[in-house]
């Protein structure tokens, strides 16, 4: 997935708005170690800076760690891959927010996050759950096969009892998990889901010219517009999966 990082940062700050409900489920210690998985611009991980002594946003996109690093001088940020972390129990702390659904590979995800918590380290992650987007990616799926493209989807939506397995497999002690519907109204009114689309399926609508991108997201709208425009602005049909969990040991 290729990251427009002022394009994100801009449109999409929403993303960070909605993961501020996070923050309350870790304490505040002065001398604890926090990671920020995925940490984009870097919003959330300044907030998070707050809550402990030393504080790492890691996130595998470079534009992003770039953007963050001019954003957030005073805060550590790294360009890092989750699923190859080299940690080895080193956090007190490893925070997550929108972030998990784009790794396919969530065993070795929960494998790499428990290996990189000390013993008794807490996991706070939220994330899409099954279901989430479900009208935009099956409307985007018809739009791409009018044109002969088969889109598969590149998320991974789990199911909350499945994922709590992978966690507890990987050495985690699940304390808190469940999953909710959270329609999400997306800035920039009548644009909303133009410049959703825009960021989210780039990979996807590269492959066409510039005016053929046009035309599909003007698609996209015709066949999701009855079910998520509201007159006035696109509310996205999001679920979301929240965990808190903690290391054995």
């Amino acid at each position: 997935m290729k990251w427009d990082a002022k394009l994100y940062e801009q449109k999409h700050g929403f993303v960070a708005e909605y993961g501020e409900s996070l923050l309350p489920m870790i304490p505040v210690n002065p001398k604890q170690s926090i990671l920020d998985i995925g940490c984009g611009t870097g919003t959330l991980t300044a907030m998070l800076g707050k809550k402990g002594g030393r504080v790492v946003g890691i996130d595998s996109s470079a534009d992003m760690i770039e953007e963050a690093r001019k954003l957030h001088p005073e805060i550590e940020f790294q360009t890092k891959d989750a699923l190859n972390l080299e940690y080895q129990g080193e956090w007190d702390v490893i925070f997550s927010n929108a972030v998990f659904h784009w790794i396919r590979d969530q065993k070795k995800l929960l494998e790499q996050v428990s290996q990189a918590l000390r013993p008794g380290g807490l996991l706070v992650c939220e994330f899409g759950a099954e279901g989430n987007i479900a009208v935009i990616e099956k409307a985007f799926q018809a739009v791409l096969a009018k044109r002969g493209v088969s889109y598969s989807s590149k998320f991974c939506f789990p199911a909350t009892e499945k994922f709590c397995a992978l966690a507890e497999s990987a050495g985690l002690t699940v304390e808190n998990a469940f999953d909710f519907d959270r329609p999400t109204p997306l800035k920039e009114g009548e644009k909303g889901l133009y410049y959703w689309a825009r960021q989210f399926y780039r990979d996807e609508l590269e492959a066409f010219t510039g005016e053929e991108q046009e035309k599909i997201l003007a698609e996209l709208e015709e066949e999701t517009r009855q079910r998520l425009y509201n007159g006035q602005e696109w509310v996205a049909d999001y679920r979301r999966l929240r965990m808190a969990a903690r290391k054995r040991g």
